[in-house]
């Protein structure tokens, strides 16, 4: 592994830690109690870089341990969405999706597969040009965007078949 990305590896672990350190603080202020299950929840979102809903994670925690309960995963995101280390995103679905990159980049854009529900996150040095030339012409400072493009995957119209998704 190149030097480069082993250092960019090892400076995501940090980031991921101190999220759920900060995370750990924000409900110790609250005199919230870090249950095992919680542990086990805050672990799982820290440790993913993929964008996912409640009823994911609670798969994905119950991969670490069996005991988490959905009434924990439900209790808990709202709080870490409150800590403003995860981000809760509406696409139109009967259901959220949340964002465990936030804290380490609030601005940041996602496109949103609407066939297979794929979000990719990116960056573009010309929306921050437009968005700086749209405040200046407006007479403000902007402070954070968001941007979400709907989009539908290429091999769907190529193939009839999304590679993210088994067909039904």
């Amino acid at each position: 592994m190149p030097k480069r990305s082993r250092k960019n590896k090892c400076v995501q672990l940090e980031v991921r830690e101190e999220a759920k350190q900060k995370f750990i603080e924000f409900l110790v202020k609250k005199d919230l109690r870090i249950t095992n299950q919680r542990r086990v929840i805050i672990d799982t979102v820290f440790d993913t870089n993929e964008h996912f809903t409640a009823e994911q994670l609670l798969e994905w925690a119950r991969l670490k341990d069996s005991s988490v309960s959905r009434a924990t995963v439900y209790r808990t995101l709202p709080l870490l969405t409150e800590s403003n280390l995860v981000h809760e995103m509406d696409f139109g679905k009967p259901y959220k999706f949340y964002d465990p990159n936030y804290s380490d980049s609030p601005n940041h854009n996602h496109l949103i597969c609407e066939d297979c529900e794929k979000i990719v996150e990116f960056d573009s040095e010309k929306i921050e040009e437009i968005e700086q030339d749209i405040g200046q012409k407006l007479g403000f400072t902007v402070k954070s965007q968001n941007l979400q493009l709907s989009a539908s995957c290429d091999s769907l119209k190529r193939s009839g078949a999304c590679d993210n998704k088994p067909c039904s």
